[in-house]
């Protein structure tokens, strides 16, 4: 089973840092298996911290319609995978 989870380690007032929960799955490089939905996410959650609502928002639309109009699966390999296209999401 696969999924969407972003993630951030949070330090008010210190650096933060934001990633996909599951990392970013060095195994994987170049295999084109893995879904980077989650990584976006990441930034979305990351623009949010810093104030950056609007942008935040749009990238949660855009993957909200890339989830309902172009994703089969969440699954590795199964659905979505990088490198994706970039007229979906842009």
């Amino acid at each position: 089973m696969g999924g969407i989870a972003a993630g951030g380690n949070i330090h008010p007032g210190k650096v933060s840092m934001f990633e996909p929960i599951g990392g970013s799955a060095p195994k994987y490089t170049g295999k084109n298996v893995i879904n980077p939905l989650a990584a976006i996410c990441s930034v979305a959650m990351m623009l949010e911290f810093l104030g950056e609502i609007e942008a935040a928002g749009a990238i949660e639309s855009a993957v909200a319609t890339v989830c309902d109009k172009h994703l089969k699966s969440l699954n590795a390999g199964g659905g979505w995978v990088t490198p994706p296209p970039p007229s979906v999401i842009w």
